[in-house]
């Protein structure tokens, strides 16, 4: 059998946020590599969000390796915005003295 290398898609697209998915799934890029980055094989990463092929998982990690300094710089962009976000939230619903608010909510008589 005269075995014919052939070229494999990478698993990734972006949706209509900017937001980089595996494909056919709603998992991030930044949760396979974070997963990957803080110590999880990719046999963990597929027990831990099952609706991934391990296949899949190793080219994402493949993938990553090969552009780490683009990937790294989307991640980091990622976390800019999503502290962005958060501390918008938190100017329109101040987070201190929630707990009393809701329990005060809950027991009227206090």
């Amino acid at each position: 059998m005269l075995l014919i290398p052939t070229v494999t898609p990478i698993p990734l697209v972006t949706d209509a946020n900017g937001v980089v998915k595996i494909s056919k799934t709603r998992i991030t890029l930044d949760t396979v590599v974070t997963a990957f980055l803080e110590g999880a094989t990719a046999e963990e990463i597929r027990e831990q969000y099952p609706s991934l092929h391990l296949w899949d998982i190793y080219l994402v990690i493949g993938y990553y390796l090969q552009h780490q300094a683009e990937v790294d710089a989307y991640l980091l962009e990622r976390q800019r915005l999503a502290t962005k976000v958060q501390q918008e939230a938190e100017k329109r619903f101040n987070p201190i003295g929630v707990r009393d608010r809701l329990l005060a909510r809950r027991n009227p008589q206090g």
